[in-house]
């Protein structure tokens, strides 16, 4: 959950029904009194800012990201164990890191701003990406926090050289009989010959082998990955994908993402630069990323266009809004907040929706987009990546819901907008952040809101 920065700088503020889509024993008592304070934890005013929270769904114990440190709370929000991250000497213009070359340029204490928290529930440990040394990754034990790993010899091992903590998102995809994959997304900060925007990296089940994050798939020609061309720079300056969310479900991976793109407006022979929220799609097995799609995704209500994506989670459609839906209880739905308008990335507009969309229906659309490039229809209409509009190719065969991609017609666009279902607006407090359950056939939404509110 990330309310005001104020609020959120020093002091966690927890629900159990926001931590965990199972019942807590605390949630199961009285419920506690409007006017009761939250159960609160203060960390070091010295240290700065909190980034990333989760919950281990099997204990209720409480991970938390802040800079140079990461705690584990228990569930009532007791500091269990601490374990310190940073500063260290760095400078982020080092690559690689002096840590495994001299450096010519000057080194200083630098903060380590955690960028991602994952639970890697197989192996009992904990994935924790920091900002020094170009964005390095600590495995640590559940248990303890105990340092079981830290890869930093080989350029697989850099995942981002942002140093802001909304700037990678992972994704674990795992298996029964063999070693789990990565799924990472990061912006590149203009350095896209140093690193992927997106890429499936080996999580092998040895924290200190050779082999941690190495790409899935790697050789002269196809890799696991997908690079931000420079040509991209020289049309757009400050070009970046940011990533919002990233889930599975089924047999793909996903994330939400941000990015700018140039747009001529109506009327007008100049072109101006705007943000547009895409749904990036890949298969979880396919390797070479030619699966890779992405899909433009909004919302509008009253004729007011919601295009600048803000949060979102995944969650079940439950019974009740199944029905009004017409799909099954089982099915994803995507909850999203979006702003209005799509101009201001950094600057969002008070006004804003939260939007529902059926994954179901996104596909659909994505299945509909590759049967038509395969019938040598359009072109792969993803500017960014090809910069010129490549025609599709034709060829005979069957394109179905798990349809993977071929070492053609990839990396495809597609050019119309999905839009969602608005549920709700508000107009003078931005909505930030979202997530969703069903409890008894309902579905339930919580938001927080830019002032530090909490709407259910």
């Amino acid at each position: 959950l990330i309310m005001s920065p104020a609020m959120w700088k020093w002091t966690c503020l927890v629900s159990h029904l926001l931590l965990s889509t199972t019942v807590s024993p605390l949630s199961r008592q009285q419920p506690l009194h409007p006017k009761r304070p939250f159960i609160t934890f203060t960390g070091d005013q010295a240290e700065g800012n909190f980034n990333h929270l989760v919950v281990d769904e099997r204990t209720g114990h409480i991970y938390l990201g802040a800079v140079n440190r990461i705690y584990k709370l228990s569930s009532d929000l007791k500091v269990l164990v601490t374990h310190q991250t940073g500063p260290d000497e760095d400078n982020p213009k080092c690559y690689p890191p002096r840590i495994v070359q001299t450096c010519n340029e000057p080194l200083t204490p630098t903060n380590n701003i955690n960028k991602m928290l994952l639970i890697d529930y197989k192996e009992n440990r904990l994935i924790a990406c920091g900002s020094l040394y170009q964005g390095i990754c600590k495995l640590l034990r559940l248990d303890d926090l105990f340092k079981l790993g830290e890869p930093f010899h080989k350029k697989e091992h850099y995942l981002s050289g942002v140093n802001e903590s909304g700037s990678v998102f992972g994704v674990i995809v795992s298996y029964s009989n063999m070693d789990d994959k990565l799924f990472i997304a990061t912006a590149v900060d203009g350095k896209p010959e140093y690193f992927p925007t997106i890429s499936s990296r080996k999580l092998t089940k040895n924290s200190e082998a050779d082999g941690m994050f190495a790409y899935v798939f790697h050789d002269e020609f196809v890799a696991s990955m997908i690079k931000i061309p420079s040509d991209t720079f020289t049309i757009i300056p400050d070009f970046d994908i940011y990533y919002i969310y990233g889930f599975s479900s089924g047999n793909f991976v996903y994330f939400l993402t941000l990015q700018p793109e140039m747009i001529s407006p109506p009327g007008s022979t100049t072109k101006e630069q705007v943000y547009t929220s895409k749904l990036v799609r890949l298969c979880k097995e396919d390797t070479a990323f030619n699966s890779y799609v992405e899909v433009p995704i909004g919302c509008e209500k009253n004729g007011v266009e919601y295009r600048l994506l803000q949060a979102a989670y995944l969650s079940k459609a439950g019974a009740i809004l199944a029905k009004s839906l017409g799909v099954g209880p089982e099915d994803d739905i995507l909850f999203t907040v979006f702003s209005k308008g799509q101009k201001r990335k950094m600057k969002s507009l008070d006004e804003s929706a939260l939007c529902i969309f059926v994954l179901k229906k996104i596909n659909d659309r994505i299945k509909d987009r590759l049967q038509s490039c395969y019938r040598g229809e359009g072109t792969l209409d993803l500017a960014w990546l090809k910069v010129k509009d490549i025609p599709c190719s034709s060829a005979l065969l069957t394109i179905d819901d798990n349809f993977c991609g071929l070492d053609m017609n990839a990396p495809l666009g597609v050019s119309s907008m999905v839009r969602g279902l608005p549920i709700f607006t508000e107009d003078g407090d931005r909505m930030t952040s979202v997530i969703a359950y069903v409890y008894k056939n309902h579905s339930l939404a919580f938001v927080g809101t830019k002032s530090g509110k909490l709407k259910k």
